[in-house]
């Protein structure tokens, strides 16, 4: 599901009210809690920076315009801050659909509660979201439609986000709604008005330890816009803390192989890939999307020097 069918029939979808889940999507959810919750930010216990990138229906063309497959690129950035008993973060997103790009830029905090040997944490990420559309790269087809414009129009609108999440030795648990000012996008045409709905996900994973250097970790991610849902579920299996693979199925659309491999000598760097076949609609896509992980732990938080130990499953 992707951010909305604006980018692939703009005019049409608006009119006729149709309805899909709007944020981008990603495979490695599980490497990329932060973007789906706002209460992850800070949980890990260490500084840290992750990047994703993803090209969904690689290959793709449409018939209206030139920038073929859509693409997403996040970055984000999350630190505990000890002296708080919290954490901090950000991000910034940058969705590709065409004629459609979307720019998000957040701000995330979070505050930690210890409870017994785990964490309960609530967050809060509040930023702005950038749509620009491009009216050039359309083809209309009656040179008078009314909602014709030319060149490219842009507007900024707030965005909030609230979460909880509980993380264990064992396991982790979050709920997140987004979008909770859905804010509105028109482009100068009121007819065309297009709201960002408030979503809701669920997250849920489990760390068993198979032996000791062999870990599996099956998750499940639940989306939804209050009227229809989808999920991904995954196993993944980690060896000796540096090279993981696994499977994972998106509902009614994809079946996915994820890779991925722990670089230097404390693992802090983790380089992960997933890639995508479509089972579902092929004639209206392209049958694989790519995507792209690239993490990093810092060895020294900036707002407190507290030594990082490492186990297999579980930082603190």
């Amino acid at each position: 599901m992707r951010r909305t069918l604006l980018a692939i029939l703009f005019t049409s979808c608006i009119v006729s009210g149709l309805r899909a889940q709007q944020d981008p999507q990603y495979t490695q959810y599980m490497f990329n809690q932060m973007f789906y919750n706002p209460g992850f930010a800070g949980v890990e216990g260490a500084p840290k920076f992750t990047l994703l990138h993803r090209t969904q229906w690689a290959g793709y063309k449409s018939s209206f315009d030139t920038k073929g497959a859509p693409r997403t690129t996040t970055i984000n950035f999350s630190t505990p801050i000890y002296k708080f008993q919290s954490g901090f973060g950000g991000s910034i997103t940058n969705d590709n659909l065409g004629p459609l790009n979307s720019l998000d830029v957040q701000a995330t905090y979070a505050y930690h509660l210890n409870v017994k040997n785990s964490k309960l944490s609530m967050g809060v990420r509040f930023g702005i979201i950038s749509q620009s559309i491009n009216f050039d790269e359309y083809r209309w087809a009656d040179p008078d439609d009314p909602y014709r414009r030319e060149g490219r129009e842009t507007q900024i609108q707030p965005d909030l986000a609230v979460g909880v999440y509980y993380r264990a030795e064992k396991y982790f648990a979050g709920i997140s709604v987004n979008h909770l000012l859905e804010s509105q996008f028109n482009f100068g045409l009121d007819d065309l008005r297009n709201t960002l709905e408030s979503n809701i996900y669920v997250l849920g994973g489990y760390n068993y330890a198979i032996s000791y250097n062999l870990v599996l970790s099956p998750s499940v991610l639940v989306k939804s816009d209050f009227k229809t849902y989808t999920f991904d579920i995954s196993a993944i299996v980690t060896y000796n803390e540096k090279m993981w693979g696994g499977i994972s199925f998106r509902q009614s659309e994809a079946a996915i192989i994820i890779l991925g491999y722990s670089m230097l000598k404390d693992n802090s760097m983790k380089f992960g890939y997933s890639f995508d076949y479509i089972i579902q609609n092929q004639e209206a896509k392209q049958a694989t999307s790519h995507e792209l992980m690239l993490s990093y732990v810092m060895p020294v938080s900036p707002f407190g020097g507290r030594k990082i130990i490492r186990t297999p499953r579980f930082r603190h």
